[in-house]
């Protein structure tokens, strides 16, 4: 039997957490995708600079 394993689409927590974390900062959109993309590096850089 092959075992078969499904992606799960959609976004983690650690995005949405530097999602929030950046528009509460910035109020910018386009930061906030940015820092979405580097996710939980945003949210660790943004604890240890506050």
């Amino acid at each position: 039997m092959e075992n078969k394993s499904v992606v799960k689409s959609g976004i983690g927590f650690g995005s949405v957490l530097a999602i929030t974390i950046s528009w509460s900062v910035n109020h910018s959109i386009i930061w906030a995708i940015i820092h979405g993309c580097f996710s939980w590096l945003y949210v660790i850089y943004y604890a240890l600079t506050r």
